[in-house]
């Protein structure tokens, strides 16, 4: 048994993680917010496919795995990274992610109009957005899991 007390070091660092995940639990309740949005200006296009239980659950899913998974990209250290040149470059994940959650966003800001304000578009239209909404969550997705992937081979 080990009389070690925890250092104010350590009390820090465990503050620092509980708000870090309070703040991804924050942006993946958007994300399932703006899932949801989604999902319901779909439900409106009447398509079978997307009028279901299901199909909303899965939007909402993907919302929150989009959200807190691909905003919050872990960088490597810069004393894991080796930069090429002394130029400034721009790091491929954080790109992905910043993309995919302009797409996420700004699909469900159309959504959110158009539900709100009941507006009727053009099927075509709202499968775009749709579009937009899956492709911009699976940018996010990716860049999130690919930067926890990264970080882990750099720290082992």
């Amino acid at each position: 048994m080990s009389n070690k007390k925890p250092t104010n070091n350590d009390d820090m660092l465990l503050f620092v993680e509980i708000v870090q995940v309070t703040g991804r639990l924050g942006l993946s309740m958007a994300g399932a917010m703006c899932g949801t949005f989604v999902a319901a200006q779909l439900t409106m296009t009447d398509a079978a496919l997307f009028d279901s239980a299901g199909f909303v659950a899965l939007m909402v899913l993907v919302g929150i795995l989009g959200f807190y998974l691909g905003i919050d990209v872990p960088c490597l250290r810069s004393s894991l990274a080796k930069p090429e040149s002394d130029r400034p470059r721009i790091d491929p994940i954080e790109l992905l992610s910043r993309i995919g959650t302009f797409l996420a966003a700004i699909a469900a800001l159309i959504s959110v109009y158009a539900f709100v304000f009941d507006e009727t578009m053009r099927p075509t239209f709202e499968y775009m957005v749709a579009s937009w909404w899956m492709v911009g969550v699976v940018f996010q997705i990716g860049a999130g899991l690919i930067g926890r992937i990264r970080l882990a081979k750099a720290a082992g």
